[in-house]
């Protein structure tokens, strides 16, 4: 019995398949789903998703979000998500390296403290994408 898998985000349905197995980054750990799995709604953490079909296991990146299962279908809304085949490590590393330094400028400026979380959110997620490009080397 197959597994269903949806994942979205603000701008888009990133992926939906049928699928055999995900791990899921959670606050708590990882979780791997199985067909069968009890319900489950739980807090996505920034980091590394693994999809099984066929044999073959896909990876993605994560921001945080929410994930539930419920009988057969996960669903994860999230951020941030991204295939690994479309990271483009560069723009990560520039984006990245703009939220670092906007961090440090609101160090000292006193920047309202909801941007502040948004430029950590950016960093943290492009520290997921390229661990996640740079280990696959």
């Amino acid at each position: 019995m197959p597994l269903t898998l949806e994942i979205v985000t603000p701008e888009a349905r990133v992926y939906a398949d049928i699928i055999e197995t995900v791990v899921i980054p959670t606050v708590e750990g990882e979780i791997g789903i199985l067909p069968g799995h009890l319900p489950l709604l739980t807090q996505v953490e920034h980091g590394e998703l693994r999809v099984t079909k066929n044999g073959t296991t896909a990876t993605l990146a994560v921001g945080e979000g929410f994930a539930q299962i419920q009988g057969d279908k996960v669903s994860i809304l999230a951020e941030h998500a991204i295939e690994e085949e479309h990271i483009d490590e560069d723009a990560v590393e520039k984006a990245k390296h703009r939220a670092e330094e906007a961090l440090r400028q609101a160090n000292a400026e006193g920047l309202d403290p909801a941007e502040v979380e948004r430029l950590e959110s950016v960093v943290r997620f492009a520290v997921a994408q390229l661990g996640l490009k740079r280990r696959k080397r």
